[in-house]
């Protein structure tokens, strides 16, 4: 029995040695979680990066829309398939898309560093692409396809932008006063974004003024012609002859001043456009038109607190241009038209009106004639309760190519006899839009919206053109009624933000 006993207390002081020992090699103390933190110097929707002191939002949205009587989304049936208006023309597109944004920011001891991303994935259904009748196709992204767009892509520190954002001269709701229509003119608009190098002075008060130099090419260049080149089908489509840039020099030089108050925004917007051309025929010995600076201007208002509701809002805009149309006729807006309709001219096949955008023209031999361009939008937005609004929203814009300019298109299409006799050559015209959206958000961040859009095209030739066949909208050579066109669009969309 005592020798049990002996056994069992060895074996228990041999298992508790062991354990001791065990102990030993264990951390005193776990080594804490390192959790998420909020960051709230930014606002809300900011974290901490685990282990940096760099505070990160995330945020985006998924958007399902349908655009009727267009062939895009979301513009008006102003051209190609769309202008046609037979059975070339798509009565609807569809398209999904998903937006990502990412927002950096860090306090330094020079100010906060701020870096932004924002892209999107989207995928549309097919539209027509025409090649004449029985070889017409559609175009889109694919079964299971798609494409990547990036907006925005920018640093922000010390006051400077680097990268691509929003332009300085645009007004602070950039294409959308009040709309969904992407078409709207009457001022500048980049919302998706354009390579910059620009600085803002802050002097509070809510003043703000800045400095910006900025890309031309893709957001503020329109069309140079050679009016040399003119030909009837061109001029169909809203071309008044070849298409004669040269290689970039200058970016845009654009200034702004604005004053943020609880009343409402006030902006002022000033640009400067090179225009810089190619040579007058296929080599250099051919000579040049020399380089001709043009520019724009434009004011921007929004009054807040009006007496019709809470949340009520007046944006209005204004601009002239001479030698820079795209501050005009923005970066998403058509800078050519061809629009067809029916006609009550004895002998006519149908009536077409068509117009083109440029910043300048020329022909071999002569210098660069600029264009000159005013325009306007706005829109009046009223909240009928909080998941109820409406906008009701307009613009208009005037193209003048004065008299050498028009002098020299009009040389160019009379070369081509496609004006029959008494009929009238003024490549100048106007356009007009207006619309209404309503809105419903039935919880937070998902939002049902209607937008109709109707678009008139105040051309100024008259008449009838002898027009040649055009194979990719299906439209025979005739005789064809010059006359002013009418198009109605609409787009229902379902968002949803976080």
């Amino acid at each position: 029995m005592k020798t049990l006993r002996g056994l069992l207390l060895g074996t228990g002081a041999v298992i508790l040695s062991a354990a001791a020992a065990q102990a030993a090699d264990l951390p005193l103390k776990a080594k804490a979680v390192e959790y998420v933190k909020v960051c709230s110097l930014y606002g809300t929707g900011f974290y901490y990066i685990p282990g940096t002191d760099t505070c990160i939002k995330l945020g985006g949205y998924l958007r399902a829309e349908t655009a009727l009587w267009t062939n895009s989304n979301y513009g008006g049936a102003y051209s190609g398939q769309a202008g046609a208006d037979n059975r070339l023309s798509n009565r609807y597109q569809m398209r999904s898309r998903e937006d990502l944004n990412i927002d950096t920011r860090t306090a330094t001891e020079y100010g906060v560093v701020r870096t932004y991303f924002d892209a999107v994935l989207t995928w549309t259904s097919g539209s027509n692409a025409g090649a004449g009748a029985g070889a017409t196709s559609y175009t889109g992204d694919g079964i299971s396809g798609g494409s990547l767009g990036v907006y925005y892509a920018f640093i922000q520190f010390a006051g400077f932008t680097m990268g691509k954002a929003v332009s300085t001269f645009d007004a602070p709701w950039t294409n959308y006063p009040g709309n969904n229509f992407d078409g709207l003119v009457g001022g500048s608009g980049s919302n998706n974004g354009v390579n910059q190098f620009t600085y803002t002075a802050d002097f509070g008060q809510g003043i703000t003024a800045a400095v910006s130099l900025e890309d031309q090419t893709q957001f503020f260049t329109t069309n140079i012609w050679n009016t040399s080149g003119i030909t009837a089908a061109g001029v169909l489509g809203g071309a008044y002859g070849t298409s004669s840039f040269g290689g970039t020099v200058s970016p845009d030089i654009i200034g702004m001043v604005r004053v943020d108050q609880a009343w409402g925004i006030f902006q002022a917007s000033f640009a400067a456009h090179d225009n810089h051309t190619a040579y007058y025929g296929a080599s250099e010995t051919s000579g040049h038109p020399s380089d001709k600076w043009g520019w724009a201007a434009q004011l921007a208002l929004s009054i807040k607190n009006i007496p019709t509701g809470p949340g009520d809002v007046v944006n209005l805009q204004a601009v002239y241009t001479d030698g820079a149309s795209r501050y005009n006729f923005q970066s998403l807006a058509n800078t050519s038209y061809t629009m067809y309709g029916s006609s009550g001219v004895t002998g006519a096949y149908q009536s077409v009106g068509f117009a083109g955008v440029a910043d300048a023209v020329f022909s071999n031999g002569s210098g660069l004639s600029t264009v000159q361009t005013w325009g306007m939008r706005g829109a009046f937005t009223h909240n009928w309760d909080p998941r109820w609004n409406t906008a009701v929203y307009g613009a208009y814009a005037q193209v003048r190519y004065g008299q050498t300019g028009s002098s020299l298109i009009c040389a160019g299409i009379a070369a081509t006899a496609m004006l029959t006799a008494g009929s009238t050559c003024n490549p100048d015209f106007n356009l007009g839009q207006i619309g209404l959206i309503t809105r419903w958000t039935p919880v937070k961040g998902l939002t049902f919206s209607a937008d109709v859009t109707y678009s008139h095209l105040d051309q100024k030739y008259s008449g009838t053109a002898i027009a040649p066949a055009i194979a990719s909208t299906a439209k025979p050579a005739a005789i064809y009624e010059l006359k002013d066109q009418d198009t109605v669009s609409m787009l229902l969309r379902a968002q949803r933000n976080w």
